[in-house]
């Protein structure tokens, strides 16, 4: 069984940063791709960044260039570095974990529990 703790979220000034962190435990094996993503009030959830096992990172184009998604291996955890933040980030961010089900040959799910992002002044 895969579980994901997620921290970091707050309060933040628009302009400023915040740094979440989620930490991935269980049995962790083969291909796999970790992420983050958010949904704000009223709106769909929304890819932010991935980044897989080989170390490929993909970003949503409304964060390009102010977040940047890394991971630690050796303490299987992603963190995701928000900088520059806008009003319109304001959201709920779960923290994503897909790992690759070889018996089904498809991807299998994991979902933190989320942690809330608010930019406003």
């Amino acid at each position: 069984q895969v579980q994901l703790v997620e921290s970091g979220g707050g309060l933040v000034q628009p302009g400023g940063s915040l740094r979440l962190s989620c930490v991935v435990s269980g049995s962790i094996f083969s291909n796999y791709v970790m992420g983050w993503y958010r949904q704000a009030p009223g709106k769909e959830r929304e890819l932010v960044a991935a980044i897989d096992n080989g170390g490929s990172r993909n970003y949503a184009n409304s964060v390009k260039g102010r977040f940047t998604i890394s991971r630690d291996n050796a303490e299987n955890a992603v963190y995701l570095q928000m900088n520059s933040l806008k009003s319109e980030d304001t959201a709920d961010y779960y923290c994503n974990f897909k790992l690759w089900n070889m018996v089904v040959g498809g991807w299998d799910d994991f979902w933190g529990q989320g942690t809330q992002v608010t930019v406003s002044s």
